[in-house]
């Protein structure tokens, strides 16, 4: 989450006058993320999240997000639910913006999670793989492996620039999943389930928030992402065994997995940590100078990689 753009209270009344919310009380922007503008909603009758779409977003893909988010909740998992207007239209413009009003969950994001914390964030990513199943329309990843080299192309030597021998040990990464597979099981995924995307109330999952990178890919590489958001120091040098065990606990209690899936994790993870990897570096290098939003280091996920390379 970040704040892109600026939305005066006049607007913020106009457009809540479409909805049947109550009236606005107070509004404060969200300094956090990298993608969105978003801000805390207060009115009279509740408390929104009002996200408007500003990077890395293709507003045409909006209805199938908000769609598998409304599916979602609608199975009982604690996700947010778009808010409809008098019309039923849940997307809407505000300050020339896509944007969409969205169900509030309490909670918090917690920057250090314990083993009970990721064994929770586990089993609900397995619980949002079950329930996706029926989730039909299948939505491609635009940050997979052909966006890995494409991304990696356009930094070149840049890489660099911000550590001596990245590029070299992108090149490796890239090398190492050329074959990326295709016959692993395969669904709706979320794809960026950070602990700043999953909101707990002491060791319980309130809240999976953020779903505009969901798309239609290998579970096992959303596990690889949760893997290596979760079970590792800040800084990516340090695997946390207790963290890692309670991962594949919580999933597994839910949604087994099967043996391809297991042997090809290192692999996974290697290309879990590219995809973060570029896509901070590509921030780095081209930061945003209108955002409240600070950049974040890509060196932690060079050393995830690093980590899954020595497995593999």
């Amino acid at each position: 989450m970040a704040v892109y753009t600026a939305v005066s209270a006049e607007l913020l009344d106009d457009f809540l006058s479409g909805y049947d919310v109550g009236r606005l009380l107070s509004a404060k922007g969200i300094a956090e993320g990298v993608s969105n503008s978003n801000f805390l909603i207060e009115t009279t009758s509740a408390r929104f999240i009002l996200t408007l779409y500003e990077r890395r977003i293709d507003t045409s893909q909006l209805p199938w997000f908000l769609g598998l988010m409304e599916h979602l909740a609608d199975k009982g998992l604690p996700v947010p639910r778009p808010i409809h207007d008098r019309s039923a239209r849940m997307l809407q413009q505000v300050a020339g913006k896509a944007a969409c009003l969205i169900e509030y969950l309490p909670g918090v994001s917690v920057s250090q999670p314990t083993p009970a914390q990721a064994r929770a964030a586990g089993e609900a990513l397995a619980r949002l793989h079950v329930a996706g199943a029926d989730y039909t329309a299948p939505r491609a990843n635009d940050l997979g492996p052909d966006w890995w080299r494409a991304t990696a192309d356009e930094l070149g030597p840049r890489l660099d620039s911000i550590a001596g021998g990245l590029q070299g040990l992108v090149a490796d990464g890239l090398a190492a999943v050329a074959d990326w597979p295709a016959d692993l099981p395969r669904g709706v995924i979320h794809a960026d389930l950070f602990p700043d995307n999953v909101l707990v109330l002491g060791s319980r999952v309130t809240g999976l928030i953020d779903f505009y990178f969901a798309c239609t890919e290998l579970y096992a590489y959303d596990l690889a992402v949760l893997h290596a958001a979760w079970a590792f120091s800040a800084d990516g040098a340090m695997p946390l065994p207790d963290h890692e065990e309670a991962i594949f606990a919580g999933y597994e209690s839910v949604r087994p997995l099967t043996e391809p899936e297991r042997s090809a994790f290192p692999l996974l993870g290697q290309g879990a940590s590219l995809r973060f990897l570029l896509s901070r570096a590509h921030d780095w290098l081209h930061p945003a100078e209108d955002a409240m939003v600070a950049r974040k280091d890509p060196l932690p996920f060079a050393r995830r990689l690093a980590h899954y390379a020595r497995l593999s």
